[in-house]
């Protein structure tokens, strides 16, 4: 059980306790309640009208909560049996705190000493008090009491940690000390005083002063013993603090020497180099001999005049800058920097293109150079596929006399741009009907029908092509693999799957944007290879239709045949008679025009990782009109 009782709780206040339950009745239920030993309660047992007994808690001695904040007690339950049985409970009191302490501060009095020239929020003294009270009862807020104009303009405490501070300087010619009351205030509003005493000291207040004469700069670098500056101080303090020592830093190659009275003279230890330092910042320190110790700092710069013996230094020997090709000409592709250590017209570089050592390279139309600032500009659109790096040489040269100069390497990489689309070297795409190929009605699922091979003049991702089937002329019934652009049959062949049927490939590349092209291919399906066939019109023919296109078949075989007859001669030329296998009679389709000369995959994962080679062949005699057979060949 938990009880709160406020501390100021007067003697004989009765406070209800639980009572106890007992399953039995009569004189074996409960009759009577004790309390363990303490100093502050005692228990009374009282009775119901209905005869049930309970407990109250009564106070017999007044409680403080400073003193004990808290009390654990023992209620005992006496039944009246025989023989008599008992029960237990823990009563936890929680004294609850009133605001009957008020603050007390550490000390009545509180005695310091400041110095006169402290600066503003300096801590001048912290005063603690404290409160005996919880809560908010114990929380203290401190503030000056009844303060004087004169005080509250100078001093200021912090309400929470009592801590004293200035507002405004002190001077110990004008006020030498400061009486003050510090009131402390608790929650309830009790209060507790202590007094401040400020004692001023005084201190030495007045920094020398330095008034310079005379001050030569820049200097010749080669001269010894050259007098740069003569000055004077003096100090209005007297006595030590009127005393002053005179000092520069020590690692300047310069020295101080007195002269008449107060003067002192600023002279060159050695000759020096410009090119070593351009530019001493000297720091003329002049320190009293007062407590504290005041000092004046005056700061000169001296310069070195120069000549011109240093060349221009790059930044870097050598830059690459990369530009992307199809950029719009006078692009700002990158620009070279070059230093010179001497100063003046002796460090003005200047920037030009030194002739290039490839002859063949012409520097003079691909890139030009400001002058001023070194920025390179591309002069036209660059073509990664024509041109994939070069290199030239720039020079800076100062405007010193005699003029010296330096030179680095720039080298620029053209970056590929998807400027390209795919190009389909197989089936053929020359504007005329498209490939036809053969295929077998009992051919199995996933049977190879052809391969679309195709190349891209990029470079990169903008390279990577990938395949998919864009139209059909029964869906379902072809699949064309997404990265080697096989066609093949997605399921078995069926009596009801029309025999000709068009497939529309695209080819798409990596790029951003992505380019596309798209191949178109026929497939036939035949109920065997050595079976003749024709392909079926979309119409039923009449007599002049199939005399038509006879005479179409005769003209396109004599076509192909020529065609064929070239192409046998061109791979004799170009492959040296690597071809073994002997041509069939017939047609074949051999890829022809201009094809990309970049046909190599360097990133090993490309379109060209295989090679692959399909031919389609046809033969037959001008009377039938018929195809023959069809001939597949791959390689692998």
């Amino acid at each position: 059980m938990l009880l709160k009782i406020p501390e100021n709780s007067p003697l004989g206040t009765e406070f209800p306790l639980s009572h106890a339950l007992d399953l039995d009745v009569g004189s074996n239920n409960v009759q009577n309640y004790k309390i363990s030993p303490n100093s502050h309660f005692a228990v009374l047992t009282r009775e119901r009208n209905d005869g049930r007994k309970y407990p109250e808690l009564m106070l017999d001695k007044e409680l403080d909560r400073e003193e004990e904040p808290q009390l654990r007690l023992t209620l005992t339950a006496l039944d009246g049996g025989s023989p008599p049985r008992s029960g237990t409970a823990q009563v936890r009191i929680e004294v609850v705190d009133i605001n009957d302490n008020a603050p007390e501060f550490e000390q009545p009095i509180y005695k310091v000493q400041i110095p006169e020239n402290s600066p503003l929020g300096s801590l001048v003294a912290t005063v603690s008090a404290r409160d005996l009270d919880s809560g908010a009862n114990g929380k203290i807020s401190y503030t000056l009491f009844q303060p004087s104009e004169d005080i509250s303009k100078t001093l200021e405490v912090n309400p929470m940690t009592g801590e004293i501070r200035l507002r405004e300087q002190v001077d110990f010619e004008t006020v030498t000390s400061y009486e003050v009351d510090i009131k402390a205030t608790d929650g309830g509003g009790l209060s507790g005083k202590c007094t401040l005493l400020l004692q001023v000291v005084d201190v030495n207040d007045n920094p020398p002063q330095l008034t310079m004469s005379a001050l030569t700069s820049p200097i010749p670098e080669n001269s010894p013993e050259i007098v740069v500056a003569v000055f004077s101080v003096s100090d209005p303090d007297s006595g030590n603090n009127g005393k002053t020592i005179s000092s520069i830093q020590e690692d300047l190659p310069f020295l101080l020497k007195p002269s008449v009275k107060n003067f002192y003279t600023l002279v060159t230890e050695r000759a020096l180099d410009r090119e070593a330092r351009a530019e001493y910042n000297i720091t003329l320190t002049v320190t009293d001999m007062g407590t504290p110790r005041l000092k004046t700092e005056h700061n000169i710069t001296v310069q070195i005049s120069d000549v011109n013996d240093n060349a221009p230094a790059f930044t870097q020997t050598s830059y690459t800058l990369f530009v992307r090709e199809n950029n719009s000409p006078a692009l700002h592709i990158g620009s070279v920097s070059a230093t010179d250590r001497d100063s003046g017209t002796n460090a003005q570089v200047t920037y030009s293109l030194l002739p290039p050592q490839d002859p063949h390279l012409p520097l003079a139309s691909l890139v030009s150079i400001n002058a001023d600032n070194g920025h390179l500009f591309a002069l036209r659109s660059l073509d990664y596929e024509a041109l994939q790096a070069f290199e030239f040489r720039v020079g800076a040269t100062d405007r010193g006399s005699p003029a010296l100069s330096s030179e680095a390497v720039v080298h620029v990489v053209v970056l590929d741009a998807n400027d390209n689309s795919p190009f389909v070297l197989y089936p053929l795409q020359n504007g005329s009907a498209p490939c036809t190929e053969l295929v077998p009605r009992a051919a199995e699922p996933g049977y190879l029908v052809t391969k679309v091979v195709a190349v891209d003049g990029d470079s990169g991702q903008n390279a990577w092509l990938s395949y998919q089937l864009l139209k059909a002329t029964e869906p379902g019934l072809f699949g064309v693999w997404a990265h080697n652009g096989e066609v093949r049959t997605a399921r078995l062949l069926s009596e009801r799957d029309a025999a000709k049927h068009r497939l529309v490939v695209l080819v798409k590349d990596n790029g951003e944007p992505p380019r596309s092209a798209t191949a178109t291919l026929q497939v036939l399906l035949v109920d065997g290879f050595s079976q003749p066939f024709l392909p079926l019109p979309e119409a039923a023919p009449g007599q002049t239709q199939a005399n038509s296109l006879t005479v179409y078949l005769v003209v396109a075989l004599a076509s192909v045949s020529s065609l064929f007859l070239f192409s046998v001669l061109l791979f004799v030329a170009v492959r040296l008679c690597r071809r073994s296998k002997a041509a069939s009679v017939g047609r074949c389709s051999v890829p022809e025009g201009p094809f990309p000369g970049r046909l190599v995959d360097v990133s090993g994962t490309g379109t060209l990782s295989q090679s692959y080679q399909y031919e389609v062949c046809l033969t037959g005699g001008s009377e039938t009109s018929e195809f023959k057979f069809l001939n597949f060949g791959f390689n692998y």
